[in-house]
C-alpha cells in the first residue's frame, strides 16, 4: 500500500464499478478512506458479483463485524451505473454515506421540469411495451433502459445501504468538507451537475418547446408524474384495423423514442463529476457527462460545456488521471470528432489532456470500462486513439486478441479490427483478456 492512492476499475462488462482508496496518515487500510463510484452493469451479473467480493477483501473491518465502505457515489440513474445496488451484494458492508446527484432528489425544486420529462418518458415507454413485439431495434434498446428495475436499486440506495438513513444530494461547487467528510491532505471537488439543473441542462428554449407539446397545465403543474399507477398504462387498442394499428404504433414509437432519448441525455448530464486533488495529483471521474457544441445560455447544454464555463477554475488545468466517460462514447469526451476543427470541445480536451511535445511522453493515465455489444460505436475507435496520443501507459491490443472470439464477429470486425494495431488507453475488457484479471489498477504515490 505504501501510502499510495489506488484507483481500481473493475471489469463488469458494459458498466462502471470503480474503487478508490485514499491514504490516511499511515499506510494502514484502517486509516485510509474507501469509496466506490457506481456499481452497475448491462452485461453478465457474475462479473459484478465477483467485483464486489474482491472489493470486500480490500476494506477494513467495521465495528459490527461488517466491512467499512466510507462513501458510495452514484453518478446517475442508468442501469450500467446502478444495477449492482442490490442488498445481497452489500450485505456485508457498512456504508458511511451515499452521494447522489441533485437531479435524483425527488424534491429538488430546480430539477422539477426535468422530472416531468422523466415521467412522460416512463409513461411513453410503458405504453410502447404494451404494444408488444415488432418494435424497432432502437425502440427495443431504449425500452430495456426503462425495464431495469431502477426503483429497486434506488430504494436500496435511499434506505437499505444507510440503515434507513438518507442519501446526500450533491451539486457543483461543493466538496467533501461541505458534507462533513474529513480527509488527509485530499480534497474531493464536485464539478457537476449545477444546482440549477433545469436552467443549465434543459434550457429555456427546450422548456418552451416541451410546454407546447405537453401543455402548460401539465408542464407547469406542481404535481409530479406518478408512473407507478397501473391506470396510467394505456390499454391495448380495440376495434382497430391492422393498418391503423401499425400507424398508431409508429407514432407512439416516434414520440416515446423522442422523450426517452431526451431523458437519457438529461440523466447522462446529471452525472456527478469528481475532481480528486491529492499529493499535487488531479484525478477526474466524469460518469457519463456529455458535451454538446459550445455553451450558450438558455439552450440545452452538455455537462462538459457547463463545467468549462462555470468551473474552469478547477477544470482548466491538466489532469493526471481521466476516467473516460460513457465507455468510450464519442459524445462523452469533448473532441473534434476527427474533423480537425478548433472548438470549445477541443479547447477542453487540449487543456485537461494536452498533446505532449515532440519526443516527450505524457505522464497522464486514462482508463475506460468497455464491452462491445450494446452500442455499435461504443467505444469509438478513433476517439480511443486520439486519447492515446495524450496519455502514457497505452496498449496495442492486436497481438493479445489474436485468439479472441467476440460475441458478435461482424460488429467486432467493423468497429475494432481497424484500431487494434494502434495505441489505445487501458480498456477493462481487453485487459481481462491480456492479464487474466478482473480489474485495472492505477496507483499514485
Amino acid at each position: 500500500m505504501a501510502n499510495e492512492l489506488l484507483i481500481r476499475l473493475y471489469d463488469v462488462g458494459l458498466g462502471d464499478c470503480i474503487y478508490v482508496r485514499i491514504p490516511g496518515k499511515t499506510d494502514k487500510k484502517e486509516d485510509a478512506f474507501h469509496m466506490l463510484i457506481d456499481c452497475g452493469t448491462w452485461s453478465e451479473e457474475k462479473y459484478l458479483a465477483a467485483a464486489m467480493k474482491q472489493l470486500e477483501s480490500e476494506l477494513p473491518d467495521a465495528q459490527d463485524g461488517k466491512k467499512r465502505l466510507d462513501l458510495v457515489v452514484v453518478t446517475h440513474e442508468h442501469k450500467d451505473h446502478i444495477a449492482g445496488f442490490d442488498p445481497k451484494l452489500f450485505g456485508n458492508m457498512k456504508v458511511g454515506a451515499v452521494w447522489m446527484n441533485c437531479a435524483m432528489d425527488p424534491k429538488h425544486p430546480q430539477a422539477g421540469k426535468t422530472r416531468k420529462i422523466r415521467g412522460v418518458a416512463e409513461q411513453a415507454m410503458r405504453g410502447l411495451a404494451a404494444l408488444g413485439p415488432s418494435l424497432s431495434p432502437r425502440a427495443s434498446e431504449l425500452l430495456s433502459v426503462f425495464q431495469i428495475d431502477n426503483k429497486g436499486a434506488m430504494q436500496t440506495l435511499r434506505k437499505t445501504l444507510l440503515d434507513g438513513g438518507e442519501p446526500t444530494y450533491v451539486h457543483a461547487g461543493e466538496t467533501n468538507e461541505t458534507h462533513g467528510i474529513k480527509l488527509h491532505k485530499t480534497k474531493i471537488n464536485i464539478l457537476s451537475p449545477e444546482a440549477d439543473f433545469d436552467r443549465f441542462y434543459l434550457g429555456a428554449t427546450a422548456q418552451r418547446t416541451l410546454k407546447g407539446v405537453l401543455g402548460a397545465a401539465a408542464f407547469d403543474a406542481e404535481k409530479e408524474f406518478d408512473v407507478t399507477e397501473e391506470a396510467q398504462e394505456p390499454p391495448l387498442p380495440r376495434n382497430i384495423s391492422p393498418a391503423s394499428f401499425r400507424a398508431l404504433r409508429a407514432r407512439m414509437q416516434s414520440n416515446a423514442l423522442a422523450f426517452a432519448e431526451l431523458d437519457g441525455t438529461l440523466k447522462n448530464n446529471s452525472s456527478i463529476v469528481l475532481l480528486i486533488e491529492w499529493n499535487k495529483k488531479r484525478l477526474l471521474f466524469v460518469g457519463d457527462a456529455e458535451w454538446h457544441g459550445d455553451f450558450k445560455e438558455s439552450k440545452m447544454n452538455g455537462s462538459w460545456n457547463v463545467m468549462w464555463n462555470e468551473r474552469q477554475d478547477l477544470l482548466g488545468k491538466a489532469v493526471d488521471f481521466l476516467k473516460i466517460g460513457h465507455h468510450g462514447s464519442e459524445n462523452s469526451t469533448p473532441w473534434d470528432m476527427g474533423k480537425g476543427k478548433p472548438s470549445e470541445a477541443t479547447a477542453i480536451l487540449d487543456t485537461i489532456l494536452p498533446v505532449p511535445a515532440a519526443g516527450q511522453q505524457s505522464k497522464a493515465i486514462a482508463v475506460v470500462s468497455t464491452e462491445r455489444g450494446k452500442y455499435r460505436t461504443i467505444p469509438r475507435g478513433l476517439l480511443m486513439t486520439e486519447i492515446a496520443r495524450r496519455v502514457g501507459d497505452t496498449r496495442i491490443y492486436k497481438a493479445d486478441l489474436k485468439d479472441f472470439k467476440p460475441k458478435d464477429p461482424v460488429d467486432f470486425d467493423t468497429y475494432e479490427r481497424e484500431w487494434l494495431d494502434k495505441a489505445q488507453p487501458l480498456r477493462t475488457d481487453f485487459e481481462r483478456i491480456r492479464e487474466g484479471k478482473g480489474f485495472i489498477d492505477v496507483a499514485f504515490s
